[in-house]
């Protein structure tokens, strides 16, 4: 297994974010975290790629424990944060140097990563125009290609396809589609046809526990819709 969970939880205040949740996931998976705002996907994330410490659990990055050694576990880790913002002053360019070089690459190695982070956000129209002179959706598919651009046996997209346009949105789906043939992929999303055709797997989380793990086709109704399991197990709507 590329990434382990075990037992993580975490509390801010008096509130348990994430309480006791545990899963898996493989290279040839793309699995979804649903759940209503709040429910601990984001929280989740940010733990298993370093950024948060949990309260107490495990997590593992391709058999490494990350609070052992968060550097190591987060280099096969390609992150898009949520709403991702930061580095204004930076071309996309040097923004996307900058998180190549960050990673140890340089020279050859370097270039390649580039030129994969450039296709991977279809960022070549605005290679040198700052981040902060962008629009919303060309920030995202900045940091898009930024999270691909050293070729990570882990990607941990949360809600990758906010502000970008339909096609730009398939687009993506289509890479993380083949991407995941040799990755494994965790994606949050808020859009459940987005859930319904790109992953195989949904962990749905409902007030910091996980109330289903499940594969999508075991979901789906007879329209091939999750909306109603989605319903029984968020406790939306």
């Amino acid at each position: 297994m590329l990434v382990e969970v075990d037992n993580l939880a975490k509390r801010f205040g008096g509130k348990a974010a994430v309480d006791d949740v545990s899963f898996a996931a493989s290279a040839g998976e793309i699995v979804g975290l649903l759940g209503a705002n709040g429910a601990g996907k984001s929280t989740t994330m940010r733990m298993l790629v370093g950024y948060l410490r949990p309260d107490s659990g495990t997590v593992r990055i391709a058999g490494l424990r990350i609070e052992d050694g968060p550097a190591l576990a987060q280099a096969v880790i390609g992150y898009l944060p949520e709403s991702a913002t930061g580095f204004p002053e930076l071309t996309v360019r040097e923004f996307l140097t900058f998180a190549a070089e960050a990673r140890g690459l340089r020279g050859s190695a370097r270039r390649v990563a580039l030129e994969r982070g450039v296709h991977a956000g279809d960022l070549a129209a605005v290679y040198g125009e700052t981040l902060g002179s962008l629009s919303q959706g060309w920030r995202q598919r900045a940091w898009i290609g930024q999270a691909f651009l050293h070729d990570p046996p882990i990607l941990v997209l949360d809600e990758p396809t906010t502000a970008l346009d339909p096609g730009q949105k398939q687009r993506l789906r289509t890479l993380i589609r083949d991407a995941s043939s040799t990755k494994a992929v965790l994606i949050s999303t808020h859009i459940l046809e987005e859930a319904e055709t790109l992953c195989d797997r949904a962990i749905v989380f409902r007030e910091g526990r996980i109330s289903a793990d499940k594969p999508v086709t075991e979901l789906l109704d007879d329209r091939g819709r999750l909306t109603h399991a989605y319903q029984a197990y968020a406790g939306s709507g």
